[in-house]
């Protein structure tokens, strides 16, 4: 592994540092909930990973090599972030925005933003000489890490929750993993999970309790401060499950900021659905998170006990951030919009927030003329009833698919003359 450019590993709750370590994935002292965070030395880095240097490199998130936890000669084949961001003129104006830019991270190798974790999960796991790698999720990192496992011919073995969507389950299957359908609730999942791993030996790539998981997902932060460092969005919103997704862009921003690489820094908005809100209602009213009962369709973030929820309210508070709850419906209301108005089609947890940046907009917590980045973490194909409802829905009930015989007076029959 490269370690030349790591400091320390640090305890989010207790601040104790600790050389890097294979198997140190948590403090000590505090257990399961002191997660770790890696410490770069950040002067030589500053040295070396200049906007020079990065011309010369590939397209893809081992261009931030200096940033990252472990060698690339360890890295999966398959070609991980650099993902487009597009102006969405049409979608800003039906939220009430000016400026509104998607950063479209459905278009990596798996169809999700996990697998800028998973491949970060893989070469570490590589660098071990780990033969089998294994996690628990409601279905992207399941089938990120699958893929990614899938693509240097390392063994697989995935918990789901019993809801994970079928296009999810199709994914598993045919990347070959060993799947292991949980018949209770993620948490359930997730525990289930960590006492196996425990038990196998097998390597971890449960993010939330994985310092360099969040390593990779941070990467999505560094791109978009390279790629808009002298015209950086006002805000930066994001869509929130465990909150290690929210947290990893958050440092990755912030590292780039301190690189000089962006002038500036946005704030943050973390979006959560409203019958899965544990980190929003923490963040609102200054309290301990406490668990909820996760009931949304948006699965990707149907997470009651948040296990990064500490880093996820820090990256809140360090960026000035606003949260914002969504109903299922305004879910599919603004999955519809996306795909509609901007040509871009998601998932729910995508979908989520846009619906919640319409809801910032307003609450008021997002001013007309502020720009706005939302970071779209899955492609709409990892949930097709979901986009079936929402066209539905948005159709008043009437199916959006029109059956018609093959000729030209049924066609008129059912769409009328040419105007």
């Amino acid at each position: 592994m490269t370690t030349e450019h790591i400091t320390s590993l640090i305890c989010t709750l207790c601040a104790s540092r600790f050389p890097l370590h294979d198997s140190l994935l948590t403090c000590p002292t505090c257990g399961d909930s002191g997660i770790l965070d890696v410490e770069y030395d950040m002067d030589r880095i500053g040295r070396e990973m200049t906007a020079e240097a990065l011309s010369r490199r590939n397209r893809d998130h081992w261009r931030y090599i200096e940033l990252l936890p472990v060698s690339a000669e360890y890295a999966p084949p398959l070609t991980v972030g650099g993902t487009p961001i597009y102006p969405a003129p049409t979608l800003a104006r039906t939220v009430g925005l000016e400026t509104l830019l998607l950063k479209d991270d459905g278009q990596n190798p798996t169809a999700s933003f996990k697998d800028r974790a998973s491949s970060v999960g893989v070469a570490v796991a590589r660098a071990q000489n780990q033969p089998t790698i294994a996690c628990s999720s409601t279905g992207n990192a399941a089938s990120s890490l699958a893929g990614m496992a899938a693509s240097v011919g390392m063994r697989s073995v995935i918990f789901v929750p019993q809801r994970a969507p079928e296009p999810k389950l199709a994914q598993l299957a045919i990347f070959g993993a060993t799947v292991l359908r949980v018949q209770s609730t993620y948490e359930d999942c997730f525990q289930l999970s960590m006492d196996a791993c425990r038990h196998y030996g097998w390597y971890n790539r449960n993010c939330a309790i994985n310092p360099h998981l969040v390593e990779g997902k941070k990467t999505a932060g560094l791109e978009i401060g390279e790629s808009l460092g002298r015209s950086m969005p006002d805000w930066v919103a994001v869509s929130v499950g465990d909150g290690c997704t929210i947290a990893g862009i958050w440092k990755g921003l912030r590292e780039m900021y301190q690189l000089g690489f962006a002038d500036r820094l946005p704030r943050i908005l973390g979006v959560q659905a409203e019958q899965a809100a544990p980190i929003a209602h923490a963040f609102r009213t200054d309290t301990p998170l406490e668990p909820c009962e996760a009931n949304t369709l948006a699965d990707s973030i149907a997470v009651g006990v948040p296990r990064n929820g500490h880093k996820a309210l820090k990256a809140l508070r360090e960026a000035h951030g606003a949260v914002a709850t969504v109903t299922d419906e305004e879910i599919l209301l603004a999955l519809k919009r996306t795909a509609s108005l901007a040509g871009v089609f998601v998932e729910p947890a995508a979908a989520a927030t846009v619906a919640g940046i319409e809801r910032a907009r307003n609450e008021g917590t997002i001013a007309r003329g502020e720009s706005v980045l939302a970071v779209l973490t899955g492609n709409g194909l990892k949930d097709t009833r979901s986009a079936l409802e929402s066209a539905r829905m948005t159709a008043a009930g009437s199916s959006p698919i029109l059956d018609v015989s093959p000729d030209l007076d049924a066609v008129q029959t059912l769409l009328g003359d040419p105007s």
